[in-house]
């Protein structure tokens, strides 16, 4: 076998120690599994945007909160998270307002008591919204921060055994400590292969829901302030 095909890279992994392959195959699992939630990410975001853009579109046009109630109720599909936030606040206004009608003790001290309820109810359903898109992002900073450790020992531990092979050597040369070497290094470069993409893929979704957390919790107190005018 030449030099050349010792060095190769699917040479070096197959000959490579059990320990060496243990962590050569978690990082890659952990890899695949990191790429899936990217790209999962990536498109629940870009939805999500486009959702809520379409809803504030919708809801600031002037139409009657009413009709974008019902919109809401009967469209339970393809409807966004700042839908459901809205429908959450909407029909607990409505069912506090039916509930103080019937007792027939609509005063400033009710209507404070059920807008304070809307809030709470509209907090609760962002609070499930920010949950559902926070969802596999500390995966991604795991990976990020932990993936280049398991690599690096990988690498120790393929260095070790290389520098153990030259007590049965009478020699040491280059050629005899290469191929240990570059079964080490191959699991820096996979730890850093599963790390970066999470990194970056992390910091950028983390950017992009503190942007929609700030529209959510933006329409809750603007929704808030209009059913206090609706109530007076």
């Amino acid at each position: 076998m030449t030099i050349t095909q010792d060095l190769s890279f699917f040479s070096l992994i197959t000959n490579a120690s059990i320990v060496a392959q243990l962590v050569l195959l978690l990082l890659l699992a952990v890899s695949v599994m990191s790429w899936n939630y990217i790209f999962r990410k990536m498109f629940a975001l870009k939805t999500a945007q486009r959702q809520t853009i379409a809803f504030e579109r919708l809801f600031w046009s002037g139409g009657n909160l009413q009709a974008l109630y019902q919109k809401a109720t009967t469209n339970r599909r393809a409807k966004g998270a700042l839908e459901r936030i809205f429908e959450a606040g909407m029909s607990e206004f409505i069912k506090s307002k039916a509930s103080y009608n019937n007792q027939q003790e609509i005063n400033i001290n009710a209507n404070s008591m059920v807008l304070d309820g809307v809030r709470r109810a509209m907090r609760a359903a962002y609070q499930r919204e920010m949950d559902a898109l926070e969802s596999h992002l500390s995966f991604l900073a795991s990976v990020g921060s932990v993936s280049p450790y398991v690599g690096l020992f990988g690498t120790v531990w393929g260095i070790m055994n290389a520098f153990r092979g030259l007590a049965n050597v009478q020699q040491a040369t280059l050629a005899s400590v290469a191929p240990g070497i570059a079964e080490a290094l191959i699991a820096t470069a996979i730890g850093l292969f599963a790390a970066i993409p999470a990194v970056l893929a992390y910091n950028r979704y983390s950017h992009d829901i503190d942007r929609l957390a700030m529209r959510f919790e933006s329409f809750i107190e603007e929704f808030s302030n209009i059913l206090q005018r609706q109530s007076n």
